[in-house]
């Protein structure tokens, strides 16, 4: 789901973000108790909201390279 006008002091910046980086992935606690996620140079398209059992389960596929595209020889 994406949801709009999101209170703009409530983003966290991504740690893997640079200072001096522009692009970067950002993140705010909904007062429903979701987690949105939104790109910081484009706010207006809204943010993706996930439960946060959603969002660990995505993470922790990430983190295991779950999505990493796979040649098989």
């Amino acid at each position: 789901m994406i949801r709009h006008n999101l209170p703009p002091h409530g983003w966290r910046k991504s740690s893997h973000s640079g200072d001096d980086e522009p692009q970067c992935v950002e993140a705010q606690l909904t007062d429903d108790g979701l987690i949105a996620i939104g790109d910081s140079k484009d706010r207006a398209r809204g943010a993706s909201t996930f439960t946060p059992s959603a969002w660990t389960s995505f993470v922790g596929a990430v983190q295991r390279d779950v999505f990493s595209r796979r040649d098989v020889g």
